[in-house]
């Protein structure tokens, strides 16, 4: 069964049960607040919440955890998360306001923006995710971070750009694995996840998750948050999901249609040369090493 996949179809059937109280009947279920916790929240869209709608604005799959932890713990929340948000601006804005929290618990999930603009640069990004993980591991907080998927399958790419965008992918995953081998924490891997290429999970732009995704994502943090000894429940998780059309659409025509407009200019100059690039790349059979090289030379002089 896959981290996100059926098992978390029934919150009963997956989860522990927050306070079992002795000598009460089995499986009675006791709302018990046992300590203090602070949690802290940094990233981009995903973690606004975009995609799971509530009358008072968006969700999101950090709310809905913190909801559960709320149940077992005097809970201070906080969700620093911005719209937009790359990796260096997280560390340049949503660190330091964190860092002063102090938190116990921290959420980092920042980079796919990054892997999306003709501003890449690979050595920067890996430079600050480590430091915002670094930053608040220092801090004392215990750091829940993510894999990344194949994204550009998701977005149904052709295989020309699906495959250098994965690459950078690859390169945002690898500075999570470098944090969660110097740093510890909790690490949650979407690369081999079923479940995320489904439909469902995913909101009208394909972009953010449906309110179905953020159930599933907060299930799996909580599920490995209780495997670090936190006493908590899973969100409910169920199979079906009415869909709140209304504050997506106004979501998609107010601003993640103009963000896509940006980007595509944004992105034009790079997906010609990651077309050629990939072009050069299938010729290395039929030519010789002296050749390819001289072709990816003008290919990344234009």
């Amino acid at each position: 069964m896959g981290l996100l996949g059926p098992e978390f179809a029934s919150s009963s059937r997956t989860c522990h049960a927050l306070v079992v109280v002795p000598g009460a009947r089995s499986g009675t279920l006791t709302r018990v607040t046992v300590q203090r916790l602070s949690l802290v929240a940094l990233g981009d869209s995903t973690t606004v919440g975009i995609g799971d709608s509530v009358p008072d604005g968006w969700r999101g799959w950090s709310r809905l955890l913190a909801d559960q932890l709320a149940v077992t713990h005097r809970l201070a929340y906080t969700n620093l998360a911005v719209s937009g948000a790359t990796a260096a601006s997280v560390r340049a804005t949503q660190l330091p306001k964190a860092v002063d929290l102090r938190p116990q618990l921290a959420s980092v999930v920042v980079g796919v923006n990054d892997t999306m603009r003709s501003t890449w640069d690979p050595v920067r990004v890996r430079d600050d995710i480590l430091a915002c993980i670094g930053g608040l591991a220092d801090a004392g907080a215990v750091v829940m971070t993510l894999r990344f998927h194949d994204h550009g399958s998701v977005l149904g790419l052709p295989a020309v750009l699906r495959r250098p965008l994965w690459r950078r992918i690859e390169v945002v995953n690898d500075a999570y694995d470098a944090a969660h081998a110097a740093y510890g924490g909790i690490r949650l891997d979407l690369t081999g996840e079923p479940a995320v290429y489904e439909r469902r999970f995913w909101s009208l732009d394909r972009l953010h998750p449906s309110e179905l995704g953020h159930r599933r994502l907060a299930a799996a943090f909580a599920r490995a948050l209780q495997a670090h000894d936190y006493p908590l429940g899973c969100p409910d998780v169920p199979s079906l999901v009415a869909r709140r059309r209304g504050q997506e659409w106004w979501w998609l025509a107010s601003q993640g249609l103009p963000w896509l407009g940006r980007r595509a200019r944004d992105l034009a100059p790079w997906a010609i040369r990651m077309t050629a690039v990939d072009a050069v790349d299938r010729m290395r059979a039929r030519r010789t090493p002296t050749e390819c090289e001289t072709l990816r030379a003008r290919t990344q002089m234009t």
